[in-house]
């Protein structure tokens, strides 16, 4: 081979080198790049990891708390549940005993009420009638008579009625039969009449003085000895900056813990009983109970006897039909002459399973 021709060669191959360096440059360069851009790669995945686990935990977290929250409430509202339970119960049973004691109630005022006729008197004008002169003892006292008058009551039972004729002697044969048969639309009824007997009614006065003076105290702490108390109780009712005023004198009794305050002037315990309440002085101040001071006395009982002549009680009345359309049969079988019937003044009829509390009210016709 010529040497112009190896020198040609050789250029070449130095050219070729060249370019071969600048490519694994170049390589290099972008594999470094590459090396670094995998790097921060790396490192920002590892960061957002980071960041995922953090919430993954803090999600975690927070279900758990979530869920203790939950069950916390669930089990307040299991208790509130059992509660609104016990309550209901308890209200159940509550207004059950408030409708027996109102029926009891109902009953014992009705039994001591009476309404007594004055019977017809003439009176004869003479003078004016002079006004006592007013004591002491009538200006320390608030006076009232109260007449408590027992009125006659029944207690209807289901399947009875009342029948109240215009007539005595209607009633009077009605009774004179051991049974009645009365026809309905489809049926008849064997029904009984039975005379109504009576409870001794009663009327009796209440005379009552209230205290114009004297005021009690209720349930004072005994935070002190009684004199101290005494003292305490003196000084806090005379503030008349508290609606008090000149106190005459104190008792206390330690053992109910009740307060008797006089005041020199009427009028100051009447007051003070209308609020209710006293701020009292003791270690502290103490907003204790007031309440007036009263005498009274039971006058003028009396007795009285009487009889229903016409009211008659129907019983064992059996029937399923409509109660007013029952009680429309019964009125117009009674209502007969040819039943030994008679004009019905009122007539109730009550089905079974219900009760019915009757009155009965002075016979107006028997009075004259």
């Amino acid at each position: 081979m010529s040497t112009a021709v190896q020198e040609d060669n050789y250029e070449e191959a130095l050219k070729e080198l060249k370019a071969l360096r600048a490519k694994v440059e170049k390589a290099e360069d972008t594999k470094s790049r590459l090396l670094l851009e995998k790097l921060e790669e790396d490192e920002a995945k590892g960061e957002a990891q980071r960041e995922m686990m953090e919430q993954l935990n803090k999600q975690e977290l927070r279900e758990k708390e979530f869920k203790q929250q939950k069950d916390k409430l669930q089990d307040e509202i299991d208790q509130l549940s059992r509660k609104k339970q016990h309550l209901q119960e308890k209200l159940r049973k509550c207004r059950k005993q408030m409708e027996t004691k109102r029926a009891e109630s109902t009953k014992l005022k009705e039994r001591f009420k009476i309404y007594a006729p004055i019977p017809h008197t003439e009176v004869k004008f003479l003078a004016p009638m002079k006004e006592k002169e007013c004591t002491d003892e009538m200006n320390h006292f608030i006076r009232g008579v109260f007449t408590i008058s027992q009125q006659v009551t029944l207690l209807l039972q289901g399947g009875q009625a009342l029948l109240t004729f215009e007539e005595e002697k209607v009633a009077s044969q009605i009774l004179k039969m051991a049974h009645c048969r009365v026809t309905c639309e489809d049926s008849s009824l064997d029904v009984k009449p039975k005379r109504i007997t009576m409870e001794t009614p009663v009327t009796f006065e209440v005379h009552l003085d209230v205290s114009r003076k004297e005021l009690q105290v209720l349930d004072v702490p005994p935070s002190m000895p009684g004199e101290r108390i005494k003292d305490r109780l003196e000084m806090s009712f005379s503030k008349s900056s508290r609606g008090g005023g000149e106190v005459e004198s104190v008792d206390y009794d330690e053992e109910s813990r009740k307060g008797c305050v006089t005041f020199l002037h009427p009028g100051v315990a009447v007051d003070l009983a209308m609020r209710g309440d006293y701020i009292v002085d003791l270690e502290h101040e103490e907003h204790l109970k007031v309440e007036p001071t009263y005498r009274y006395d039971l006058q003028k009982f009396q007795t009285f006897c009487g009889s229903v002549k016409r009211t008659i009680l129907l019983d064992g009345i059996g029937g399923k039909e409509d109660e007013e359309d029952l009680q429309d049969h019964l009125e117009i079988h009674f209502q007969k002459p040819s039943n030994s019937g008679g004009e019905i003044e009122c007539i109730r009829y009550i089905s079974e399973g219900k009760t019915l509390q009757a009155f009965f009210s002075e016979d107006k016709m028997d009075m004259e």
